[in-house]
């Protein structure tokens, strides 16, 4: 069975075809990115702004004929934290099904932690250690204390990049106040995380997505390690993850549009989730830090091969 998975996120629009080939195991057959920012012109008043919709509109007429040309049996579309926070939110998702026939579900924080979970522990084998994962989203990110068998604990929070920026309008490049202030901000917003976090031993993190897509990518160049592409997670070094993280808080916008491994969507955020997570291996002194290939659209997959999706959503 072929599938095709849209996820509606704040910042990118992001598609994913799949085959089922077998009983818990999936085949990427193509996958596509497109830039919207729906968070864009809108965080503050709380809508989606005209240009952000058509933005939107575009990128989802592409991704449907990208469907229709994959000749997907089925096809699961759902939208997150601009969308579900948005006072005309479900506007957008009505406009959607009557001009391109395609159902949006608006999940809640607490779906997508679930979906983000199932997608990890698809692409790590937890074993029985408790890790925290991570995804750092646009307009939320969210936290899962969890092993293999289980989760402990999960929240998402409307602490997405996109939310940061707009809040703080960062220097380019960025002053260690900002820096300063961010994290202060961080600690204070996230104050029953780290409570949560405390009674746990965490020594791993594990980061789903765009961000750490990119911090995988940028230090595998760096290092001179190519990534296969069939390779489900990366190990990223503490020490490396450090090290790029001090050449990103130096960096100008102008000068990261140039550095290899970061795509162009990501040039402006990645400073502020370099140093959000900055602020999460600090607090918890983590030893290891790996990159899942597999985040929320893989858990969409996998929940629908399980037949726990019905169950999650």
């Amino acid at each position: 069975m072929r599938v095709g998975i849209i996820d509606l996120g704040t910042n990118t629009f992001n598609l994913l075809i799949i085959d089922i080939i077998r009983e818990h195991s999936i085949q990427k057959i193509y996958k596509s990115n497109l830039p919207v920012k729906l968070g864009k012109e809108g965080f503050n008043n709380g809508n989606i702004s005209k240009l952000a919709i058509d933005r939107g509109l575009e990128a989802l007429h592409f991704h449907k004929n990208s469907i229709q040309e994959y000749n997907c049996d089925k096809v699961f579309a759902f939208a997150t934290s601009a969308i579900r926070s948005a006072v005309n939110g479900k506007d957008f998702t009505r406009l959607v099904k009557a001009t391109l026939n395609i159902d949006i579900q608006i999940i809640s924080g607490e779906t997508e932690a679930e979906l983000i979970y199932l997608g990890v522990k698809n692409a790590i084998n937890l074993k029985d250690e408790i890790v925290l994962i991570i995804d750092i989203g646009g307009g939320s990110t969210e936290f899962i204390i969890a092993n293999n068998e289980k989760i402990f604990w999960k929240n998402s929070y409307p602490l997405g990049i996109a939310r940061i920026i707009e809040r703080f309008k960062p220097s380019d490049p960025i002053t260690t106040d900002e820096v300063f202030r961010i994290g202060k901000y961080l600690e204070t917003e996230l104050n029953d995380l780290l409570i949560e976090m405390s009674k746990f031993q965490i020594n791993t993190l594990i980061g789903s997505s765009g961000s750490f897509d990119t911090f995988a990518s940028m230090v595998s160049i760096a290092l001179n390690h190519e990534k296969q592409e069939n390779q489900s997670f990366y190990e990223i070094s503490v020490d490396e993850f450090e090290k790029l993280n001090q050449i990103l808080l130096k960096s100008t916008f102008s000068e990261r549009a140039n550095m290899e491994g970061l795509e162009p969507m990501r040039i402006e955020m990645i400073v502020l989730a370099s140093i959000f997570t900055k602020f999460i291996v600090k607090k918890l002194n983590i030893k290891k830090l790996y990159q899942s290939e597999y985040a929320i659209k893989e858990g969409i997959a996998f929940g629908f091969i399980n037949k726990e999706l019905k169950t999650i959503i």
